[in-house]
């Protein structure tokens, strides 16, 4: 039995959209999106928002402050991070909403800034927010464009059976750039990492798993006793996973000045997009409010138990 206890920084606000949880008996700070009285509202959709953006950010800034304090006392401990949701999907990626507004207004700089925040949480997930910390993704639903990205900047994603992954983007004009290119050539080929970017085609997880872009494939249902057990192997070899991260980060770095150049090539080609591309956002927006939170997902717990 798994010891789950909500947390949140003193004297903060509780998160609107997010659900968090620390295992106290693994050390694993959990964070399902899309969760609370935010997500429960009747335009909400399963993506990344404003405001799901600060909040996972606020969320990274609890768990460095808790995982430093751990490693203070023990250098050789290590903790999990692992995100997951609350919703039908993991995560639908970017606000198209907000793109098609910030688009027709002519404002480049708030759709500069949005992506900025976008590429800060990518880097600091992948750097693992503590050198004695891992990332897992799980993914129970559907991750598209940023989602996807989301996922491939954690150490392990654990991945349902019959989820779907991939990017859209290039239905309407523009490339997945928050991370992609560079978190998808440290698993696969450049050629394999550009078809994926550019053919708008959505991937069962098997068929990722089968490319090395899932590490855990699981039966539906079976994904949070998946990621207790990776987390169970990881903390019995914690010295030589640790180490591992060293090795792999040294050899496969990801600046975020790399993350900066690549959104700003992002923006301008957004900013060029005609109607007919705003209209096919717009129609993906329509689709994506039918997507709402299931009350925590009938048939899951909080984080195992």
């Amino acid at each position: 039995m798994h010891t789950i206890e909500s947390f949140r920084r003193d004297g903060a606000p509780a998160p609107s959209t997010l659900r968090l949880h620390h295992d106290a008996s693994s050390d694993a700070h959990w964070c399902f999106m899309h969760a609370g009285p935010g997500a429960g509202l009747p335009d909400y959709r399963p993506c990344f928002s404003p405001g799901l953006l600060r909040e996972l950010r606020l969320f990274a800034q609890s768990s460095i402050e808790r995982m430093a304090a751990r490693a203070a006392a023990d250098p050789g401990h290590l903790s999990h991070v692992v995100l997951a949701s609350d919703a039908p999907v993991f995560n639908l990626g970017g606000d198209l909403q907000l793109f098609v507004e910030l688009i027709r207004r002519r404002d480049r700089d708030a759709l500069a800034r949005y992506a900025r925040q976008c590429v800060d949480n990518i880097h600091l997930l992948h750097g693992r927010l503590h050198p004695n910390a891992h990332t897992i993704a799980l993914v129970q639903g559907d991750a598209l464009g940023g989602g996807f990205e989301l996922a491939l900047a954690c150490g392990t994603i654990v991945a349902e059976r019959g989820v779907q992954m991939g990017f859209p983007e290039a239905l309407f004009g523009l490339f997945p750039g928050m991370g992609a290119y560079s978190l998808l050539v440290q698993r696969v080929s450049p050629r394999v990492a550009e078809a994926m970017m550019l053919d708008g085609t959505l991937h069962d997880s098997e068929t990722l798993h089968r490319m090395g872009l899932v590490d855990v494939l699981v039966e539906p249902g079976e994904g949070v006793p998946a990621v207790h057990e990776r987390i169970r192997r990881h903390r019995r070899i914690a010295g030589a996973r640790l180490a591992l991260h060293r090795v792999r980060e040294g050899a496969h770095p990801v600046a975020l000045s790399e993350l900066v150049r690549i959104t700003e090539i992002w923006v301008d080609t957004a900013m060029q997009l005609d109607d007919r591309h705003l209209r096919t956002m717009e129609r993906l927006v329509r689709a994506q409010r039918r997507l709402q939170p299931a009350d925590a997902r009938a048939g899951r717990t909080a984080a195992g138990g």
